[in-house]
């Protein structure tokens, strides 16, 4: 008997890692119609991207992408020295000769388990404005951060160029993504992807709750209201998990390094069916 094709996510697989690389290789599609999100950090170096994108995209109907903070670092050791926003267009370039679909891509609509829905790959970066309590800018946010011993590697890494900086690039980067959710069909339900959560809610919980710094805006904070999402789904937090905010379902659907899956005892990388039947609005 034949099953309504789903629409399964994941995000931050980090194939730089042998064992992260090896749960990649090993997924698989419930149906030839599945549809896969991957919600950003598949790896740093533009060859394993291009390595985990292609092989998912040989598996799957259609696989989704919205870039991670990981595949926008410029190191010392790929050969692809691109910096910011030429570094992103490059990406998006790579994904589309592999028929990978990206921010900069129309909006597919799927239409199995769950479905119609508006799938809406985002790319907003952050500002600095999930501020520790007691800070009012930037400056005195990244203090905080400082002498909490939190300094995100995007400090090193992440390169805004040609925007002064990455809170510039941020707004650039919402305004196109809000311009672009306008234009979606409104009879459509949408599923909105992100590697940062687009509210703060899921940061509530960090180890070290300075790091929220670098993990969205507070520009994107109703998008999940203002464009009729069905789900919300992320990453980059590396803590699965499921929350709701306004009766909306945020999924969070990092795999992690293989020192935070292993004492869950995971010995697959876990797919989210992200419209699953009864939960989704």
């Amino acid at each position: 008997m034949s099953t309504a094709p789903r629409l399964l996510a994941t995000s931050d697989l980090h194939v730089t890692y042998q064992q992260n690389r090896e749960f990649v290789d090993a997924i698989r599609p419930h149906s030839p119609d599945d549809w896969l999100i991957v919600a950003g950090d598949v790896a740093e170096k533009f060859d394993d991207v291009e390595w985990a994108l292609g092989v998912l995209r040989g598996r799957f109907a259609k696989v989704v992408w919205s870039p991670g903070n990981h595949e926008l670092w410029t190191t010392k050791d790929d050969p692809a020295q691109a910096r910011g926003e030429v570094r992103y267009k490059q990406l998006v370039e790579l994904c589309r000769s592999i028929d990978v679909l990206t921010p900069d891509d129309e909006y597919a609509v799927f239409e199995g388990a769950g479905g119609p829905v508006a799938v809406a790959p985002l790319f907003t970066l952050y500002d600095y404005t999930f501020r520790p309590a007691g800070t009012t800018d930037k400056a005195s946010a990244l203090a905080v951060a400082q002498e909490a011993g939190v300094i995100c590697t995007d400090e090193y890494f992440l390169h805004p160029d040609p925007y002064p900086s990455r809170e510039a690039w941020c707004a650039a980067r919402v305004e196109e993504s809000e311009r672009r959710l306008r234009a979606v069909d409104p009879s459509l339900r949408t599923v909105l992807i992100n590697h940062w959560p687009l509210v703060r809610d899921p940061t509530f919980v960090l180890r070290y709750p300075e790091f929220a710094l670098w993990c969205g805006t507070e520009r994107t904070a109703d998008w999940h209201l203002r464009f009729r999402a069905a789900v919300m789904v992320y990453g980059h937090l590396h803590i699965p998990r499921t929350i709701r905010k306004d009766g909306v379902r945020f999924d969070e659907v990092s795999l992690g390094y293989p020192r935070e899956w292993q004492p869950r005892g995971w010995t697959a990388a876990p797919l989210l069916d992200v419209l699953r039947e009864g939960d989704a609005r």
